[in-house]
């Protein structure tokens, strides 16, 4: 049987009528963690220093979006937002760090498994709530619609440590922010007595595409790097040597010097101290984020070749973007964009994104106008020829963005919203725990005021223009109010 590509979808990617004599297409999202805005080098405000080939690949054959948006500045909710096509806060009103997953509400895994795909989730696994070995809880990937799970349930695993030895050495395995030990697989653990997670992640990840190539159905595979996230100083040493920087020594429990104040052993104190300005110093930070990525963007280039290998490109849509902007405490660049990581300023929650399926998906293309991370599952189930049906879905195509859509954002007691050219939001940031590396661009207002900026003209939000365009506030403030009256009371 013949699959024929929804005629919507070509017509708006590319100016080709194409017939795939095969499967439906495999699906491949690549999510990696708190990358700079500026550390993409498709973008015109490329810093220069970040080593990005490969993923630069991914816009020679396929479109760059260039104001790509996620709905949340951190992790847990932005990844719900992209599984759900939803906005994480309909259901989770203080806006939190931990949003769960309801069981009302659909993911792309679901709707691609029950559309016949395999689908499996490599590496970091982060849904606010439910973490590490809670196998039964819906937060867990096989509870919403992967078949297969290797990974980690966190914010943040140590990129070296994956033995059962040392998670039975360590007194706090699963800290709050970042566990060690054996990875999860499945409904159990894999141990690794070696190795670098990056690594791990990605010969996982071949070794999948490898099994299913000779499998008769198409495959959904969610690649979720823990990089760029702390630690950073965590690289292999070939790439400290390319940017001439000294190994910090792993964690060790034996070893209470460190960490003096806090109980001996402890791996949180460890993951505290190196995830901050101090004991590591602001010239080196920069370079040790840099040989992270590096790292990230050859494994990248591994995962792409083994595409090519099995003759599974040209019939495999990549989708490649970051989880939210980059990080005050790493060394990332968002320039021209202010704040960063855990602020719904411009450095928060636009991030590198870009969409390749060779033949298809224009090659070369760049889209300037405004998408988000809630148009992945639409685009996607269109692709394959899903109906959603769904009314109380945010996500659109991002084969056709509309220039007046409305985008709206809520942080905890912060709060954004677009349409157009401009952004009204009341944005500060106060989730700090140390002063920002040297890249970070401070915005201009840490209140709770309303602020007006046209994101195009001024995307760093340097001019607030609240006062001289008053009816603009109005009437975006109001569009806000309005959608959250029309979509949140719901699921209260």
């Amino acid at each position: 049987m013949k699959y024929i590509l929804p005629i919507a979808f070509l017509f708006l990617f590319s100016c080709k009528t194409i017939q795939q004599d095969e499967r439906p297409p495999n699906v491949l999202l690549i999510v990696v963690d708190d990358q700079g805005y500026a550390d993409f080098s498709p973008f015109d405000n490329y810093e220069g220093s970040a080593h990005t080939p490969n993923m630069a690949r991914m816009a020679k054959t396929g479109t760059i979006y260039t104001q790509a948006y996620v709905t949340a500045p951190v992790c847990s909710p932005s990844r719900v937002g992209m599984l759900t096509g939803k906005n994480q806060f309909r259901w989770d009103g203080p806006a939190s760090w931990g949003p769960g997953l309801p069981d009302s509400v659909r993911t792309i895994a679901e709707y691609l498994r029950d559309a016949g795909y395999s689908t499996a989730r490599i590496g970091k696994n982060d849904l606010g709530r439910n973490f590490h070995k809670n196998y039964d809880k819906r937060e867990y990937p096989t509870r919403h619609g992967y078949d297969e799970f290797l990974g980690f349930n966190a914010h943040a695993h140590d990129f070296w440590l994956h033995s059962k030895a040392i998670q039975d050495r360590t007194p706090d395995p699963y800290g709050t922010s970042a566990v060690l030990g054996p990875l999860l697989h499945n409904e159990g653990e894999k141990s690794y007595e070696e190795g670098y997670m990056t690594d791990i992640l990605t010969d996982e990840a071949i070794s999948y595409l490898n099994g299913n190539k000779a499998e008769n159905k198409p495959f959904f595979l969610t690649l979720a790097y823990s990089a760029v996230h702390h630690l950073i100083h965590e690289v292999p040493q070939k790439y400290l040597d390319i940017y001439d920087v000294p190994p910090i020594p792993n964690y060790d429990p034996a070893d209470s010097l460190a960490y003096s104040h806090h109980p001996v052993g402890s791996y949180s104190a460890y993951y505290d101290k190196y995830s901050r300005l101090g004991a590591i110093e602001e010239g080196p930070l920069r370079k040790y984020y840099l040989a992270n990525l590096h790292c990230l963007d050859d494994n990248i280039g591994r995962l792409l070749d083994a595409l090519e290998a099995g003759g599974m490109d040209k019939n495999t849509m990549v989708i490649f973007i970051s989880d939210n902007g980059g990080s005050p405490l790493t060394g990332a660049d968002n320039a021209p964009l202010a704040g960063g990581k855990y602020s719904l300023w411009e450095g928060g929650i636009r991030v590198p994104m870009a969409v390749s399926w060779p033949g298809t998906i224009k090659a070369g293309g760049r889209e300037d106008r405004y998408v988000s991370a809630l148009d992945v599952l639409p685009t996607v189930a269109e692709a394959v020829g899903i109906a959603l049906n769904d009314p109380t879905l945010d996500g659109r195509l991002l084969s056709n963005p509309n220039p007046e859509r409305l985008l709206v954002w809520k942080w905890q007691k912060t709060w954004a919203v677009r349409q157009g050219d401009y952004k009204l939001t009341n944005s500060n940031e106060n989730h700090w725990k140390s002063r920002p590396s040297a890249q970070y661009i401070a915005p201009i207002s840490d209140s709770l005021n309303l602020k007006l900026f046209n994101v195009v003209d001024d995307p760093g939000e340097r001019n607030d223009l609240a006062e001289e365009l008053p009816e603009v506030v109005n009437r975006l403030e109001a569009a806000y109010l309005a959608w959250c009256t029309e979509n949140l009371e719901r699921y209260y």
